[in-house]
């Protein structure tokens, strides 16, 4: 500690990130990216902007892009907002909409980041317990509060809530901002964007980073009727008026533009995982029902930090979280077909060194 911190640094617990490490032939399981290159239409929008024009300042409305998101959902480009991934766009959410005067709720096994904005910008909030298997019941929401912001697929565990459920939770919340998070809804699950044009309170936030194959380009965004972009604006021009490179901003275009080969890696995604859920059955783990491109698995054998432990020797990166109710699991991303029967393979020699 620091006596040059300012007084929150110190109450802070920061996100902490998958590791990215350094090894040869490891196979990468652990931080949910997409095993399969962006769309080549990216890669080559990226080369051709790469040119004199980068001494000048990009697009700050980043409008080309906004307007591509916007055809592609059917809404109008003013609904749409942009930011340095949805981390960020989640980042200004908080800010300029969760932060009220009753408490801000959200499921108690969910994405990290949640708590971590909540201590950063004093949003009092209340952690609303998962099921006892691991799914988000709505009913628990029906209490007094300043908004909600749920994950639809749900992380870590990849369970997905019906359409209709999230539209009875918005309908039942005229009055607070409700923030659908779908880093992951392209993976089986049905998006609630469409419901943004009925219900005013409707923030849906979406990232290039998963089903796009962009995470190194660092996209994302929300759409939502006017008042609640108008929000985020605000919060973002007294931030960072600038906050998508001229590249991020041309490969985001090409890649939402370039709608057969999304299709063509979701569809092989899709299909891996089902092939790994049912390999992983057969061995004896529970897996939680999954419409993420990731699964969310335990066995009765090993306690996941072990198992975890076990899987790296073998050169097969997973993620373990050591927190209540989910520390016997591991989260385990869809990678190649390759990568998928190396997981196995490595899976099938710990558990025959029992």
């Amino acid at each position: 500690m620091s006596k040059y911190w300012s007084p929150i640094v110190s109450t802070l617990k920061p996100y902490v990130a998958g590791e990215q490490p350094r090894i040869a032939n490891l196979v990468k399981l652990n931080t949910n990216e997409n095993p399969y290159g962006p769309s080549p239409k990216a890669l080559e929008a990226i080369k051709r902007a790469s040119d004199d024009g980068l001494r000048l300042y990009p697009d700050p409305v980043a409008l080309d892009l906004r307007r591509a998101i916007a055809a592609h959902h059917d809404v109008d480009a003013d609904e749409v907002f942009v930011g340095n991934g949805s981390d960020e766009v989640l980042a200004h959410t908080f800010m300029g909409l969760l932060n009220h005067d009753a408490p801000l709720l959200y499921p108690d096994i969910t994405y990290s980041f949640y708590p971590v904005y909540s201590l950063l910008y004093g949003i009092e909030s209340q952690q609303v317990p998962l099921a006892e298997d691991f799914g988000i019941r709505l009913s628990d929401y029906d209490r007094p509060c300043g908004g909600i912001i749920l994950p639809n697929p749900n992380a870590p565990t990849g369970i997905g809530l019906r359409l209709a459920d999230i539209e009875a939770l918005v309908a039942a919340h005229p009055e607070q901002p409700v923030v659908i998070d779908e880093a992951y809804v392209d993976f089986g699950g049905e998006s609630a964007i469409p419901l943004t044009r009925k219900y005013p309170n409707l923030l849906v936030v979406q990232t290039f980073s998963k089903s796009r194959s962009l995470a190194g380009m660092r996209v994302g965004f929300a759409i939502g009727q006017r008042p609640l972009i108008d929000a985020l604006e605000r919060v973002k021009d007294s931030f960072n008026s600038y906050p998508l490179d001229k590249l991020a901003q041309v490969a985001s275009r090409a890649a939402i533009e370039d709608v057969d080969w999304f299709e063509t890696c979701r569809e092989r995604i899709i299909a891996s995982r089902t092939r790994v859920v049912s390999g992983l059955e057969q061995r004896g783990f529970r897996v939680l029902p999954s419409l993420a491109n990731f699964v969310f698995a335990s066995h009765p054998d090993f306690a996941g930090a072990d198992l975890a432990a076990k899987l790296r020797e073998r050169a097969v990166l997973v993620r373990h979280f050591a927190k209540p109710r989910i520390d016997p699991f591991l989260r385990i991303s869809i990678g190649t077909e390759e990568e998928c029967d190396r997981l196995i393979g490595a899976l099938d020699d710990i558990l025959a060194s029992r």
